[in-house]
């Protein structure tokens, strides 16, 4: 059964941590209680579980503020995507990667689908399960929680950089595109190229905005 503190963590850090216009706002212990459902003590744990992944940031007499996203951070950010993401790319083209990109495709598909501006925030989702799937193909159950660990930040960063860039999301799907047409080639360097090409963009825009 699922106790109020992880309840509250859960919703924190899926649904207000990954909105990109809750970076530098307050939070309402109260609020967030009544809209989770708990008592405020389950969130106040759960702020102090963000905090020390320095996701949320606990102002004396103020309260919990959301960390928005430094220049430094977002740098961080792709460059340990980078080398998770690479790796993943060639485990998987020396075992065989024909199976996963079955399932990397039917996201594709999934996302070509939300390509309206109000669906930015599904857009992005489909996004992170594209790159987890990638990963999570390798069988590394640690290096899967590692990833996972960035979900919070990839979403904010991802949805930021849709609204930064006009026409940002066809531009994902094609880069989505290449990454998957190396992949089913066998061709590791390809796909590596074709993740750094990924990244680097979406840093460009991010940096830009």
């Amino acid at each position: 059964m699922t106790s109020g503190r992880e309840k509250a963590y859960a919703y924190l850090k899926d649904t207000v941590l990954t909105d990109p216009e809750m970076q530098g706002t307050f939070l309402s212990e109260q609020e967030l209680a009544d809209r989770i459902g708990v008592s405020r003590t389950p969130v106040r744990e759960a702020l102090l579980q963000l905090s020390a992944e320095d996701l949320v940031e606990l102002v004396p007499k103020r309260g919990a503020r959301v960390s928005p996203l430094t220049g430094r951070e977002i740098r961080e950010l792709m460059e340990l995507r980078g080398i998770v993401e690479r790796y993943a790319a060639q485990q998987l083209v020396s075992g065989g990667a024909a199976p996963v990109v079955a399932g990397l495709r039917s996201l594709l598909e999934r996302q070509r689908e939300l390509t309206g501006a109000d669906q930015a925030r599904e857009f992005i989702a489909v996004d992170h399960c594209f790159h987890s799937a990638l990963v999570s193909a390798v069988g590394n159950a640690l290096l899967d929680r590692h990833y996972d660990g960035l979900r919070s930040r990839q979403v904010r960063a991802g949805v930021v950089a849709l609204f930064n860039q006009q026409g940002r999301q066809e531009a994902v799907l094609e880069e989505h595109e290449a990454i998957l047409d190396a992949l089913a080639a066998g061709d590791a360097q390809a796909a590596c190229a074709a993740i750094d090409h990924h990244l680097e963009s979406t840093l460009k825009v991010l940096l830009a905005g």
